[in-house]
């Protein structure tokens, strides 16, 4: 029987040609925790991670247009409005067209161990990588279709490490990042779920499941065979990252509730119908091949969504159980030529903010058409490390405080036996700081990360007053870091 914990509002906002699953004033939300100890202890020890990165790569990136969605039929800003100017404006046509990237996909600049060493340097932890999105490209060397990077069509298939999955997972593992497999559950590719026989009407399949049983066993089969190669040939992965949160389970008053909302993002289009792909067999035999593998059925409710992850928004007070903010570090998901990358402080801040409200960042960057980061992205990433060189124990293998801010310049985090504060300064103070959230001892002793000046302070009526030298503004760049020790 399920325990049903929490349900409350969380939502995705729209980022440019970001999907938006649906609305923040109509999502609800409701967690299940895993019954399993070892899944409860393992996401532990994801929390203390606090820091990844999402990277989103695949044909789409030469035309540097949003990943997958401008071949989905519907109306909507980030699908029709995110095509590649001048191929067609008929819709088959421009399908072909965007299907036919395959054939001039050559990636010869690619180089996992650059990447890997640079996230790294930058003081991530775990990585994501986009194994297959929405589009059924498939960026692995699946045996269920040639719509893949190592078919012969494709020209990087030629390189010898044209399987670009098995490549990134070990150059990140070698660097001892976590692994989290993302794998788009819908798959606009496959005939089992698009089927030929009708034209596409949105993001759903094009047929009734109901009225075509087999048709839809057929996809359920193809998405187990294709996920139990990834957990059976791919070394050891840590996550499953699932996304397209149409494809589950739902009643018919589910379905009724849906069709009732008329938001541009709403999560059913057009098409709504129960996409059940047995889930709890799926992710039981995962497990099978990957013991304590931390599974993330995004946006559906149930035992497999082990974590919940807000989409480009931080929740303005934190989540009462695993969450992870996924973000770019530019404006969209996907490689786009010229675009503009956030400012390593903004990065920062935003790093604190979720880590001081208990979630962790997973940082998105699109690598290009050539296999290659942008060098803004690299740069920033260099910025970031600097920084959590000197402050990263602040971040790392912390806990929520009992207060996780004061106003809108001050964050606080606490070692997990509560012997440790941080107090996060996105300001530097001109004179004295002064805190009313914190309580110090006498015995308390206080410097800020970067230097060894002790600094002094003074309890007063409900307050704490620190002197802080004008000298440490030094110690870093930005967001200053004061270290609490009881």
């Amino acid at each position: 029987m399920k325990s049903k914990v929490f349900v409350l509002k969380r939502g995705i906002t729209i980022w440019l040609f970001t999907l938006i699953a649906t609305n923040l004033s109509a999502q609800h939300q409701e967690y299940y925790p895993d019954p399993d100890t070892a899944i409860q202890n393992r996401l532990e020890e994801w929390k203390d991670l606090k820091f990844g990165l999402l990277m989103h790569w695949g044909p789409y990136s030469q035309w540097g247009v949003v990943e997958s969605w401008s071949i989905c039929p519907e109306d909507l800003s980030w699908a029709t409005g995110g095509r590649k100017p001048g191929v067609s404006d008929n819709y088959n046509d421009y399908v072909k067209a965007y299907e036919n990237l395959q054939t001039t996909f050559n990636p010869v600049k690619f180089n996992p161990e650059k990447w890997a060493a640079a996230a790294k340097d930058a003081g991530m932890k775990y990585m994501v990588f986009t194994t297959k999105h929405h589009d059924g490209f498939c960026m692995f060397d699946t045996k269920f279709t040639d719509y893949k990077i190592t078919d012969s069509k494709t020209p990087f298939a030629t390189n010898p490490r044209s399987n670009v999955t098995k490549e990134i997972f070990s150059a990140f593992r070698k660097e001892n990042f976590w692994i989290g497999a993302y794998f788009s559950k819908p798959d606009w590719h496959s005939d089992y779920y698009w089927w030929k026989k009708f034209p596409p009407a949105d993001r759903n399949p094009n047929y009734s499941i109901n009225k075509y049983p087999e048709q839809w066993k057929k996809f359920t089969d193809f998405t187990h065979n294709q996920i139990n190669e990834l957990v059976s040939d791919y070394g050891k992965i840590d996550i499953l990252w699932l996304d397209g949160g149409q494809v589950r389970q739902t009643t018919d008053e589910e379905i009724k509730r849906y069709l009732s909302d008329t938001s541009e993002g709403s999560r059913w289009a057009r098409n709504p119908q129960s996409q059940d792909i047995d889930m709890a067999r799926l992710v039981k035999e995962a497990r099978i091949k990957q013991p304590k593998l931390i599974v993330v059925d995004r946006a559906v409710p149930g035992e497999q969504q082990n974590y919940l992850t807000p989409e480009q928004h931080i929740p303005e007070n934190g989540l009462p159980y695993p969450w992870e903010t996924c973000m770019t570090m530019g404006n969209s998901w996907s490689y786009v030529p010229n675009d503009v990358y956030k400012p390593a402080n903004e990065i920062i801040e935003k790093l604190v903010d979720i880590v001081s409200k208990g979630g962790n960042y997973l940082l998105n960057i699109g690598p290009g058409f050539d296999g290659e980061l942008d060098p803004n992205a690299y740069q920033r990433l260099k910025e970031i490390g600097e920084w959590m060189k000197i402050n990263g124990e602040a971040i790392y293998g912390s806990r929520i405080y009992s207060s996780f801010n004061e106003g809108t310049s001050i964050r606080y985090t606490q070692s997990k036996d509560g012997k440790t504060q941080y107090v996060f300064l996105f300001d530097f103070p001109k004179d004295k700081l002064t805190l009313t959230k914190i309580t110090f001892s006498k015995n308390s002793k206080l410097k800020m990360l970067g230097s060894n000046v002790k600094l002094s302070f003074k309890q007063k009526e409900g307050a704490v007053e620190i002197n802080i030298p004008a000298t440490l503004k030094s110690a870093t760049d930005y967001v200053w870091v004061i270290k609490v020790t009881n």
